[in-house]
């Protein structure tokens, strides 16, 4: 999988909008925060990041306010939206082979099984992020199975003698 910079943004631009409105969680004060302060703190240019917001808006995954109070907040509880959910808003499906659906591939002969292994591909994909909301990315704290297979990867890593960042 090559994740895209456009999607990339967008999931850190969503965890930032998840930690201000968890700053916010019981205040009257509004959660809505400006575009340039997200792209400031996220080290996004922020033209790209307007157009990346807009498309959110229209996945419905963010609501924008104007005026001088406006700006953007998550449109429904942090918990409530997947990273897989915002990787589809800006990219479209999690895997597909020639912009077609893993589902209607036909390969002849001896490639005839590898639509089975991209159907795994995104079944192992789906897995992870369906699995992992923008609350977990605020919180820091990744469901138990992620973090086995986080485990499993930086073990299998060490094993090729490959460092791996643990601090991020």
């Amino acid at each position: 999988m090559r994740l895209s910079a456009k999607s990339d943004y967008a999931l850190r631009a969503m965890a930032e909008l998840g930690a201000h409105a968890a700053g916010h969680a019981g205040s009257a004060d509004d959660h809505a925060m400006k575009a340039e302060d997200i792209a400031s703190s996220q080290d996004i240019p922020l033209r790209f990041l307007l157009g990346i917001l807009n498309e959110l808006r229209h996945a419905r995954l963010v609501t924008s306010q104007r005026g001088i109070q406006g700006g953007y907040s998550l449109a429904r509880p942090a918990s409530e939206i997947n990273l897989a959910d915002v990787i589809r808003a800006i990219d479209g499906p999690l895997v597909s082979v020639h912009d077609e659906s893993v589902a209607t591939l036909r390969y002849p002969g001896p490639a005839e099984p590898l639509r089975d292994v991209w159907m795994a591909v995104r079944s192992s994909l789906r897995s992870v992020l369906e699995r992992v909301s923008i609350a977990d990315l605020v919180s820091g704290n990744l469901p138990p199975a992620i973090r086995r297979q986080v485990e499993a990867y930086q073990t299998a890593e060490a094993a090729r003698g490959r460092t791996v960042d643990t601090e991020g």
